[in-house]
């Protein structure tokens, strides 16, 4: 389950993170309806969103949620979960980018994929994740060749940056896709008036997933010898975290422009824990409880080791983590990480494919998680109607 928005459980609250859970599942069990349980692999934190974005826009429509069986990442208990044209459209879109996903650590030979059979096994898997991701994007009108589409301008764009090619140059087609993907929640949600706002809250969603997932990988690319767009193009971290900043806000000034039924998890994802994953990705501080590395303490401080840690890294930080896994052995991981429950019952447990620490869903949690925190970073209080601040 991966993505950039990962919001503390703790924070949302127990009636935000249920409706949160709810799309989340509803996501799952979309991929494994319409197109098997292998599908399920597919599942992400941000692929979500579209789910998200379609509920918040309709409000409340009968059949919209539906009593799932018990599911082991739910420590074998029923739920409300997420059904409907959203749920769908969001598997679509998950699909159809999995499967480029795929494409792309074939092309790079990435572990196990550098095998003849193992390849073409993986091709033929993309393929139809490709096939089932267009069918299922059919179903709801959205054409999922702009998804494709933007991922071979994306190959092309790569081949030929260097140093000063201005980095939104190779940001452009994730960002065209995600503004695609966006503004059909608004089609689907009988909004038409709110495309244009949500294609621009996409666009800059898709730019910030690729600046952060750079951010994160560029010490990884920099050992294995992989391409990475702020090392191709020199553009340096200051540089980056502006151009993360000002998407940011121009998010929540596009979420301002858009009429939602109910907009409080939204806002609360968009606006405030995506700003959370900025700072994460940059090395600033994000939750009391999530043991995030850090890029080291400020100039001129020398931080003695701690306590316990052998490694004597700053602040308690984690070891040195080895070199990300491929996409077949982060599988097998996944796996092993979802039949143990260890995603919602462990205090920390390994991301399977990224192999960073995470925090369990259910784990404690020693930060301030009150309401009000969430409405400090903009002028948008009536969003949160849950506090009188």
């Amino acid at each position: 389950m991966f993505g950039i928005v990962r919001p503390c459980s703790h924070r949302l609250g127990e009636g935000l993170r249920a409706q949160w859970m709810a799309h989340l599942c509803g996501l799952c069990l979309a991929l494994r309806r319409d197109h098997g349980q292998f599908a399920r692999v597919v599942t992400n934190y941000d692929g979500l969103l579209i789910s998200v974005l379609t509920e918040a826009q309709a409000g409340p429509v009968e059949g919209a949620r539906r009593t799932a069986g018990p599911c082991a990442l739910r420590g074998m208990r029923t739920a409300s979960v997420a059904q409907g044209e959203g749920a769908r459209l969001a598997a679509a879109v998950s699909l159809v980018l999995a499967s480029a996903k795929v494409r792309d650590h074939v092309a790079d030979r990435d572990g196990l994929l550098a095998r003849r059979p193992v390849a073409l096994a993986a091709r033929r898997v993309a393929a139809g994740w490709g096939r089932a991701g267009a069918h299922s994007g059919a179903a709801v009108g959205f054409d999922t060749g702009v998804l494709v589409d933007a991922v071979d301008r994306q190959t092309g764009i790569e081949a030929l940056a260097g140093l000063g090619t201005p980095l939104l140059t190779v940001t452009e087609p994730t960002e065209t896709a995600t503004a695609a993907a966006f503004a059909h929640t608004a089609v689907l949600a009988g909004r038409p008036g709110n495309a244009e706002p949500l294609a621009e809250a996409g666009r800059l969603f898709g730019r910030l997933a690729h600046l952060l997932d750079a951010v994160e990988d560029q010490e990884a690319d920099a050992r294995s010898g992989a391409w990475n767009p702020l090392t191709a193009t020199g553009t340096p971290l200051t540089e980056a975290r502006r151009l993360a900043d000002d998407a940011l806000h121009g998010i929540r000034l596009a979420l301002r422009e858009a009429e939602f039924t109910d907009g409080k998890l939204v806002h609360l994802l968009l606006a405030h824990e995506l700003g959370r994953s900025v700072d994460r990705a940059f090395g600033d501080h994000a939750c009391g409880h999530a043991p995030e590395a850090s890029f080291g303490p400020p100039p001129g401080h020398q931080a003695p080791p701690a306590p316990g840690n052998p490694y004597g890294a700053p602040f308690g930080g984690e070891p040195p983590r080895p070199d990300k896994r491929g996409f077949w052995a982060g599988c097998a991981a996944a796996l092993g990480v979802c039949c143990t429950c260890k995603v919602c019952c462990a205090d920390e447990y390994e991301g399977p494919w990224s192999r960073k620490k995470r925090e369990g869903w259910c784990g404690n949690c020693d930060c301030d998680c009150s309401c009000c925190e969430a409405c400090q970073c903009c002028e948008c209080c009536e969003c949160c109607s849950c506090c009188d601040c």
